[in-house]
């Protein structure tokens, strides 16, 4: 083990799902992913070794997709996007604000794994500019006051 000591027993039943169908990296990682909230080197190698498939295929695949994770990730996720509207209205003051708050840094996670901030370059609402993606919600018109006061709410 890699030191995480997570129960590589839990991919079998995915791996059996999955052991007729050639191709199917992507489905095994994501359901991999949603068991452990990331995708643990013990895991990756649990899923080379008994799928066949290749730790530089599953690699590849995992971080060539945005959607996989090779770090755990804090319970909330918090993505604020840094495109150009986003950026000239204010999206660096709500990164330093969150930072600040929450005793972390942009890619990474806080000490307890709570949250994790992310930055984006573009979610598609410029309009709205500076945005937040906070758990899927967004919010528009953010200030770095409401943003922490959204973030709050949340426990």
């Amino acid at each position: 083990m890699s030191g995480n000591d997570i129960d590589v027993a839990l991919i079998d039943p995915i791996l059996q799902e999955f052991k007729e169908q050639k191709g199917a990296v992507i489905p095994i990682l994501q359901r991999t992913q949603d068991i452990y909230g990331y995708l643990p080197e013990d895991a990756m190698q649990e899923i080379s070794k008994k799928s066949g498939i290749s730790i530089s295929q599953l690699y590849g695949v995992a971080t060539f997709y945005a959607q996989f994770n090779l770090e755990p990730r804090g319970r909330h996720l918090i993505q604020i996007c840094d495109g150009t509207a986003c950026h000239v209205r204010g999206a660096p003051k709500l990164v330093e604000a969150v930072e600040g708050q929450y005793n972390l840094e942009a890619g990474g996670s806080d000490p307890d794994f709570q949250y994790t901030l992310e930055i984006v370059y573009c979610l598609g609402s410029c309009g709205l500019a500076p945005i937040a993606l906070v758990d899927g919600q967004v919010y528009g018109n953010t200030t770095p006051d409401s943003l922490v006061e959204n973030i709050k709410e949340l426990d």
